[in-house]
């Protein structure tokens, strides 16, 4: 039972707690609110609804470690959780208990982080708070989550440039090394991410039946905090087998037998290539062009990730239906349309046909080269 203790000019509730110590609850500058108050616990440890005032008293950042814990995450999510804690949330709430985190704190930090980063990246700042701060209301340390219902401002989103076939190969025929000029086509006719690509091995490729196959533990590569290693694909829905169309399994067939590495797209040593020396070495130079050396650009500013947007336009200029894009692209379409949508092999066979065409018709010299072969057996 809770009661009322007059100290100085204010009043505290106090109470017993099951443990034998007696602890208090609050301090009020009237006995009318600290009466009112005293009621209120002995409603709420009835109910077993009361929470112990002396968890919510531990700092946010030694609340932190405790969460860490037992919250399961991957690797890479895990270096961006304690990026965005070390940079931007202890720096500011760290010291402060958790009862005292208060909304307008919330607010104040978002507000702050709004004037030196991206919308997006404000949003999973708060986030992470949001995550850590919930965790402490399901472990009964605080009545609320401060961040519920806070909203980000989303601002204009720049809607992003996606390729034409012709760009596609003008790209490709920039690069220096063939490999990579390969790895950049089996995206933009795949829709495979980056990960995908740099970590697929030579075993998940099928050459008799034209396919690749995004495996579930060794899927994709990886890298965290500087370090390479293959692991599971971003989703479980990336888990999937991507037919390819006949001229990219031939391309890919030539290129396997051309190398003997596992990897089947490796770097210049043999070994997995990291995305930051692909784009300084192999894709920028190619989108942005070389004004000084005469080199035009063909699309500033686009990202190798931008060629997953790409094979998605193609395949709905294609008309392939929605749940075959979902499929490739390792999506899955959400309610009723997931349940009863079901791809078929005609479907997979009209798609890769249509990649075909769309290859095809970029080969201008296509039917003059076959002369000249006819003319040489000949």
């Amino acid at each position: 039972m809770a009661w009322v203790e007059k100290r100085g000019t204010k009043f505290r509730v106090r109470l017993r707690m099951p443990d034998g110590t007696v602890t208090t609850d609050s301090t009020h500058e009237r006995r009318a609110d600290a009466t009112i108050r005293a009621k209120e616990i002995d409603v709420e440890v009835s109910r077993d609804t009361f929470i112990d005032p002396r968890g919510g008293r531990i700092p946010l950042s030694d609340w932190v470690p405790i969460w860490e814990q037992t919250h399961q995450a991957s690797p890479a999510t895990w270096a961006a959780y304690r990026s965005h804690l070390r940079l931007h949330i202890l720096p500011t709430l760290g010291p402060l208990p958790l009862v005292d985190i208060r909304r307008q704190h919330v607010k104040a930090l978002a507000v702050a982080l709004g004037k030196r980063l991206a919308p997006r990246s404000v949003t999973d700042v708060i986030m992470v708070l949001s995550m850590i701060l919930q965790e402490a209301v399901e472990d009964r340390r605080i009545p609320f989550n401060p961040c519920r219902g806070i909203r980000i401002p989303k601002g204009i989103r720049a809607e992003r440039p996606h390729a034409t076939a012709d760009q596609v190969a003008a790209i490709v025929a920039r690069q220096a090394r063939p490999s990579d000029g390969l790895m950049i086509l089996t995206a933009a006719y795949t829709g495979m991410r980056w990960g995908e690509l740099a970590g697929l091995h030579r075993d998940n490729l099928d050459l008799n039946l034209g396919s690749i196959y995004v495996h579930p533990d060794v899927g994709a590569l990886h890298e965290v905090e500087g370090k390479l290693y293959l692991g599971p694909p971003k989703t479980n829905d990336s888990v999937r087998h991507i037919r390819l169309p006949r001229f990219l399994t031939n391309l890919l067939a030539t290129h396997l037998a051309e190398h003997p590495h596992d990897t089947v797209f490796p770097g210049a040593r043999g070994y997995h290539q990291r995305r930051s020396n692909f784009n300084r070495r192999a894709w920028t130079p190619a989108v942005a062009g070389n004004p000084k050396q005469g080199i035009p650009p063909i699309l500033p500013g686009m990202h190798f990730h931008d060629l997953r947007h790409t094979h998605k336009t193609w395949l709905i200029e294609d008309g392939i239906p929605e749940i075959a894009q979902a499929r490739r692209l390792g999506h899955r379409l959400a309610g009723v349309r997931g349940i009863y949508s079901h791809v078929t092999e005609p479907m997979i066979s009209n798609l890769v046909d249509a990649l075909q065409r769309r290859w095809e018709a970029t080969q201008p010299d296509r039917p003059q080269r076959a002369v000249r072969r006819l003319r040489s057996v000949a």
